[in-house]
């Protein structure tokens, strides 16, 4: 599936700034399922400088700094991707799950213990008991990790409510696990905490997803939004397999992938530092657009 892309964010400062530096993660991932032919970042006002390289997790990062007195910032991220359909692996012929969880405690380099480095506890991801005791009825011993996973995504989806008043960008996972509510982050996040307590590594994705309008009704322009979901390792011969607890489905072609992390926190769209301004303002439009004719 093609699309193009159309991700617009802008600030409104109470007052002026007159330096301001960030750093943006708004470019899809090149990978072997999804293709970028391209991508553009339209930045106002003007920045004195700009750059672009890989993070640590190998996302696309880009950095701009602004000087001279500005009120407002706006960025425009505009791109071409092409999706290209996943073959999921059979749940039951994936390992055990202790075997991926013994497999990162392997006192060698191999693709399990590289992954290791996800099973730990990250800034907004919280490894605990009540986290591993919530995940425990799908992770009976010897399940197969993928049939594993894919219950929990079920039971995530089954139990808690999405809701955006329930929840704003810094809950903690704690609190989300008491509400039984919140937004695609906080599932993202909930479903992370509960893998890693199992000892699992798994990583956060951000990235869209394609959505229809109700029938009958028009698509509106900017209506959609950044998505989230969770990847996790399932042994050296089947990778990183992909899972979205607030759809309850393991993505595919509608799914479009720009950044991993440990969290939130490592794949924020936009973040930065002003000099003046105090408060402000944001506003968020996303498009997803298909489009087979590109």
């Amino acid at each position: 599936m093609k699309y193009e892309l159309i991700h617009r964010t802008q600030y409104v400062y109470d007052g002026a700034v007159t330096v301001s530096h960030h750093l943006a993660r708004l470019a899809p991932r090149r990978l072997p399922s999804q293709l970028c032919p391209w991508h553009h970042l339209e930045i106002t006002p003007v920045p004195v400088g700009r750059g672009i390289h890989g993070d640590s997790y190998g996302n696309i990062t880009a950095y701009f700094e602004i000087e001279g007195i500005h009120s407002e910032l706006v960025v425009v991220a505009h791109s071409f991707v092409e999706v290209i359909p996943t073959i999921h692996p059979d749940p039951a012929s994936t390992p055990a799950w202790e075997t991926i969880r013994n497999e990162c405690l392997a006192n060698r380099l191999t693709p399990g213990s590289e992954a290791g480095a996800f099973r730990f506890a990250s800034p907004m991801v919280p490894v605990s008991k009540d986290l591993a005791d919530y995940a425990r009825p799908e992770f009976p011993p010897g399940r197969p990790i993928l049939q594993a996973v894919v219950g929990l995504t079920t039971k995530i989806y089954r139990e808690f409510k999405f809701d955006t008043r329930a929840t704003d960008v810094a809950t903690p996972v704690t609190e989300v696990l008491k509400k039984r509510a919140g937004v695609c982050q906080d599932f993202a996040h909930l479903m992370l905490g509960c893998l890693r307590s199992l000892g699992l590594p798994a990583r956060y994705v951000s990235g869209y997803l394609e959505t229809k309008p109700p029938p009958g009704l028009v698509r509106l322009t900017g209506a959609d939004a950044s998505h989230a979901w969770v990847s996790v390792f399932c042994g050296e011969k089947v990778g990183w397999v992909d899972a979205d607890p607030t759809n309850n489905v393991l993505p595919g072609e509608r799914h479009i992938t720009v950044a991993w992390g440990r969290d939130f926190s490592d794949v924020s769209p936009l973040r930065g530092v002003t000099l003046g301004a105090g408060g402000q303002t944001l506003k968020v439009a996303v498009d997803v657009i298909p489009r087979p004719d590109l």
